[in-house]
């Protein structure tokens, strides 16, 4: 089972909310089950079970959980939705030996999401977490659904890397641990700890199904992950300190027809091509192109001027004279990230060339 995840981790509609919970409801329902030695409770109104349950004395636990039961869906299905949190935490209070008062707590959580009070919900999921043991009813554990959603509304890297190592550690199989070990990359790279990102992109890519496996809301994980370990690889030599520095260089060996030096400054790294060709212009990886290989017998002109990228941190050098398909190519200059080395981090390369009409249809 993976991690699922929507928009902003919230539920979209009260419909979702009170189906999930009756789900509950009827997994705990003790009337229905053969193993309930207590006589069903027959439906009354809210006055009178809670009139019923300040009789504490003389119920037993799976008597007050009837009543409770019985309590929360007649107010769940009235939309009253501060009585029952009510009902809930001072339940919760007054009775703090309860076995089902994660349950309880769990459907506070559950309340608090549909209020969008996602931080008031996080709370409730962590006290769960820390302060009850685990309930496990009809094969759902009540940790593993806590964990299931803190890792969609909690924003804190570090509690989301502790919720992913939780997954994987106590329910290794209701997870994707290749999706765990992607999740857990990415967390460490928001929080710039470059070394564990690094190794659990390497730990990521290392599984069988790295490559196809989908996440929703990280499509090109594979792709993001294989560049940064193909990148912190490789020498890393070919960076210039400045745009200027590397257009300058460019141009010099373009005049002076000097394609060994062109294919000596271009990255060695996740280099690629685009042309009007391939599939929806999508970038070809070229780490063995060679750039030389089509200057000769042909005169290459540039433009005096860089264009502009979609940002301060990339720019395009025009060039024409090169083949009889594609005239015309556009190099790709843009500056490093790659905070996991400062001495490179900032620097510009030349990272790609889109040949033709890819640069037009790029835009």
């Amino acid at each position: 089972m993976k991690i699922k995840q929507n928009s902003h981790g919230k539920f979209s509609s009260k419909k979702i909310l009170a189906a999930a919970i009756s789900i509950f409801f009827c997994a705990l329902n003790f009337s229905c089950s053969k193993e309930n030695p207590e006589k069903k409770i027959e439906l009354k109104s809210t006055i009178e079970l809670k009139k019923m349950l300040e009789r504490e004395g003389e119920l037993s636990e799976k008597s007050r959980y009837a009543i409770m039961n019985q309590l929360a869906s007649k107010m769940l299905e009235k939309g009253e939705t501060d009585e029952l949190l009510l009902l809930l935490t001072e339940f919760v209070e007054k009775n703090p030996r309860d076995k089902y008062n994660s349950y309880w707590l769990l459907m506070c959580a559950y309340s608090y999401i549909e209020m969008g009070q996602e931080k008031v919900a996080e709370y409730y999921f962590e006290r769960i977490l820390h302060c009850y043991d685990d309930l496990v009813v009809k094969g759902q554990s009540i940790h593993f659904l806590c964990l299931e959603r803190l890792v969609q509304i909690s924003e804190n890297p570090e509690n989301r890397i502790s919720y992913f190592n939780t997954l994987m550690n106590r329910f290794p199989e209701k997870v994707s641990l290749t999706e765990m070990y992607a999740r857990l990359a990415s967390e460490y790279e928001r929080l710039g700890d470059w070394t564990r990102a690094l190794r659990m992109y390497k730990t990521f890519l290392a599984q069988r199904d790295a490559g196809s496996i989908q996440i929703m809301d990280m499509r090109d994980i594979y792709n993001h992950a294989r560049s940064l370990i193909v990148f912190d690889n490789s020498p890393k030599n070919w960076m210039f300190k400045s745009l200027d520095e590397l257009s300058d260089t460019v141009k010099s060996a373009i005049t002076r027809n000097q394609g060994p030096r062109l294919d000596a400054i271009r990255s060695k790294a996740n280099f690629f091509t685009v042309s009007g060709r391939s599939s929806e212009g999508t970038r070809n990886s070229q780490a063995s192109f060679s750039i030389q290989n089509y200057m000769h017998g042909n005169r290459i002109n540039f433009s005096d001027e860089l264009l502009a990228g979609e940002n301060a941190n990339e720019a395009y050098l025009r060039t024409s004279g090169w083949t009889e398909f594609a005239p015309e190519w556009y190099f790709y200059f843009r500056k490093v990230n790659f905070p996991a080395e400062p001495k490179v981090h900032g620097t510009w390369e030349w990272a790609g060339i889109y040949m033709g009409d890819s640069f037009r249809s790029k835009k």
